[in-house]
């Protein structure tokens, strides 16, 4: 058996209707893909529709199961109530919900503009709080169980220059996390959380640290075990925190990264190695100041 294996036994979310945000790409894709493979039928979530109605086909084809592509910026209580909405009408209900939705600047704080640092708290903090309190107040007034699984990042707890916005919303989620694991737990409902190390996206560095850069901040150089992580690897931790396997498991956030923020706290503070003009270099790739 490899690590890259699916760790559950057929059919283990066999029943239950997930909502993944940022489920279009990325993480979100393949943790949202192996919950299918598992059984459970499939919300996707982001702002680019051609992108989750793309995703939703790919995956319908691979697993046969049913996925449901909803535009929705989780930043508008709106779009995230109708979301639901759509959800309960095909499905209806929801049972789960992976807040993977996420934003972030690799920058010096004092670049950043005071809109890019609201940008990124929006998405990562307040997106969450506004899908999960449509979510967590549906379950209660339906007096029906629900789970919750946020991914976080162990800078939550470390904190990390030049990705202060990320930092700073991701340990508000970590603590919303934690709130809601105590307070809502008479309801049934559950709150857990992932904080994953590196975990390679098709062009994900390379648009945060483009050219040599990528090769110089090599994320698995950082890690003890000298490896990246597998996205089944992840896929397999949520899946497994998403079922019922995991019912004593409240307000936990597990780490999965081989190690790294061990080795050395603040996942970007090696940037300190930078130049000046390396940081005007990465400002002109984007083509606009944050």
């Amino acid at each position: 058996m490899s690590y890259t294996d699916g760790m559950l036994k057929e059919g283990a979310l066999k029943g239950k209707t997930i909502v993944v945000t940022g489920g279009g790409t990325g993480l979100g894709k393949s943790m949202g893909l192996y919950f299918l493979k598992l059984g459970a039928n499939l919300v996707i979530t982001s702002r680019k529709l051609d992108v989750l109605k793309e995703t939703a086909k790919e995956m319908e084809r691979e697993t046969g199961g049913k996925v449901l592509a909803v535009a929705c910026d989780v930043r508008d209580i709106e779009q995230v109530e109708t979301m639901f909405d759509e959800a309960d009408a095909l499905f209806g209900k929801v049972d789960g919900v992976l807040n993977n939705a996420a934003g972030n600047f690799i920058s010096p704080t004092e670049r950043l503009s005071t809109n890019a640092f609201s940008t990124v708290i929006d998405i990562v903090l307040k997106g969450t709080a506004n899908v999960t309190m449509v979510a967590g107040k549906r379950w209660i007034a339906a007096k029906q169980p629900g789970t919750f699984l946020n991914i976080v990042t162990t800078y939550a707890w470390t904190g990390s220059g030049y990705v202060v916005p990320s930092a700073a919303a991701k340990a508000g989620v970590l603590a919303m996390t934690r709130s809601l694991a105590v307070e809502w737990a008479k309801y049934k409902i559950r709150s857990n959380a992932i904080a994953p190390g590196p975990f390679p996206t098709e062009g994900a560095w390379s648009r945060l640290l483009p050219g040599d850069l990528v090769k110089k901040f090599d994320p698995a150089k950082k890690v003890p075990v000298g490896r990246v992580g597998e996205h089944q690897e992840l896929a397999n931790l949520a899946a497994y925190l998403m079922s019922d396997y995991s019912a004593y498991v409240n307000g936990e956030v597990v780490t999965i990264d081989g190690g790294e923020w061990l080795q050395g706290a603040g996942e970007f503070n090696n940037l300190e190695a930078i130049p000046q003009e390396m940081w005007d270099m990465l400002e002109a790739s984007r083509g606009k100041k944050q």
